[in-house]
């Protein structure tokens, strides 16, 4: 991973010039794909501008792990949309145990949008003499300790496994699932991954980027639960047969604990990796025994603290920190301090239009443990900011296909955006420059940019360019051609 700074907050800043003999390296080709700039793939130079790393807005409880066969030790949240219904899978667990015992079970809520959620009254499994409940496995140890479903969007997908998982501890590998509807679950193949730790939510899911199954999943740094707890990948064109598993390297970044990985495509930008992962800090305590006890935390459950982390990738055995800082972080409160909280699930789902949705657990092995939603603007994770000052920053070379650039962005009521399309001596194209571009000002999801000459800019098409933004009290989240 090539980074241009690595520093101690969350901002990054480049500044420098056009290079001479730009021209001479290989454009990339992003086609019309949607690009966002949560690493360092595509902008290069920096002129007063900053990349930051953008907080979201907390919103509110969605479930309350309240029922008998719940409890303070839920855990390994996903959460996905199927069409017009959101689902929620997650560990049901009362009491702290052994991984992976029988008092474990998966369960299963659902939303029609997103932000209520009930529980299906299913009668699946009679568990703590409740012949009515939302379980969707149970008595299958130890598969409920970890059970991650995704929806199977291959597309040649049987309809018998429109819904697959993968779930197992170190004892018996990770087994594969299917279900129909998600709700009748069966086992595929048992142990396909042998070689990890598994000790953890190990996901997969269909890569429509690489036309692969691609599964990610807990590995130690040192192997035999020995250093750092990290992430490993393994891939598989049938879902039966993997490969070899490869560590996934983070570049030159010092290594951090990372307990759950939640490596998944972004669903506007699939090519794109996002992962919210958990960092666990061991031993890094912040309550006393007094205040556990007061917050009714059982055992040991008080004695660490955690975050998450943006980590992306672009596919392979590589992740991206650009931003070593947490995204969100603890709130205030001791409750939000104890060991294992702030843990993202896995899932990052649209509300309607204007808004993205991923959640996150709260005071786990507390009597009030609960997942909540938290929200951001689409692609919104990392912006390209200005301030009043104003400042510019233009791409890597690229090419791309269709007629017109969309933004999404946002300014001030004061604030602009002017876009120059540039060739290879870093001069304008003719009609393409900054100021014959029509000043972008509002805060909007997918505008196209206007130039005198209107915005389709088909010509160009095919040919190797780059963008140069000028800027003032703005963010820029992503660019889209098509």
């Amino acid at each position: 991973m090539n980074k241009f700074f690595l520093l101690p907050c969350s901002l990054c800043v480049f500044s420098c010039c056009l290079l001479p003999g730009w021209a001479d390296d290989a454009p990339l080709d992003i086609g019309s794909r949607r690009e966002l700039f949560v690493d360092e793939y595509l902008a290069e130079s920096l002129d007063n501008v900053r990349q930051v790393l953008n907080t979201p807005e907390h919103e509110s409880a969605a479930l309350l792990f309240d029922r008998p066969w719940e409890g303070r030790y839920c855990g390994y949240v996903t959460v996905l949309k199927d069409g017009d219904l959101y689902r929620m899978y997650y560990r049901g667990l009362p009491e702290s145990g052994k991984d992976g015992s029988n008092n474990e079970v998966t369960c299963c809520a659902e939303s029609k949008d997103g932000i209520l959620w009930t529980r299906p009254e299913l009668s699946l499994f009679t568990v703590r003499d409740q012949a009515v409940n939302n379980i969707v496995l149970a008595d299958q140890a130890p598969y409920s300790h970890n059970f991650a479903p995704f929806l199977n969007s291959r597309p040649d997908a049987s309809p018998d496994k429109r819904y697959l998982a993968m779930a197992g501890t170190s004892e018996t590998g990770l087994s594969t699932f299917a279900s129909p509807d998600g709700l009748h679950w069966r086992m595929l193949n048992p142990g396909v991954i042998r070689d990890g730790a598994f000790d953890s939510q190990n996901i997969a899911f269909w890569s429509e980027a690489e036309a692969c199954y691609v599964c990610y999943f807990r590995t130690w740094s040192e192997g035999s639960f020995g250093g750092y707890r990290w992430i490993s990948r393994s891939t598989s064109a049938d879902f039966i047969t993997w490969s070899v598993p490869e560590v996934m390297s983070a570049g030159t970044t010092p290594p951090e604990h990372m307990y759950t990985n939640q490596t998944i495509p972004y669903y506007r930008a699939p090519h794109i990796y996002i992962s919210l992962a958990a960092r666990f800090m061991p031993e890094r305590r912040v309550v006393s025994e007094e205040d556990a006890r007061r917050l009714g935390i059982e055992g040991d459950y008080f004695k660490d603290c955690s975050d998450n982390v943006l980590m992306t990738s672009r596919g392979g055995n590589s992740y991206d920190r650009t931003f070593m800082e947490g995204f969100i972080k603890p709130g205030i409160g001791l409750e939000n301090w104890t060991s294992r909280t702030n843990y993202p699930a896995w899932g990052i789902v649209p509300i309607g239009e204007t808004e993205m949705s991923f959640y996150i657990q709260h005071n786990y092995g507390q009597p009030t443990a609960r997942v909540d939603r938290y929200s951001m603007r689409p692609d919104g994770f990392v912006s390209m900011r200005a301030n009043y000052d104003g400042g510019t920053f233009a791409t890597k070379p690229l090419l791309f296909s269709g007629t017109s650039l969309y933004l999404n962005f946002s300014t001030s009521a004061a604030g602009s955006i002017r876009v120059a399309l540039l060739r290879a001596d870093g001069t304008p194209f003719d009609g393409y420059g900054e100021d014959k571009c029509e000043e972008i000002i509002g805060n909007m999801l997918d505008r196209p940019v206007k130039w005198e000459a209107g915005s389709d800019i088909s010509s160009l098409a095919g040919t190797p360019l780059r963008l140069r933004f000028h800027m003032k009290d703005a963010d820029l989240y992503a660019i889209q051609f098509r």
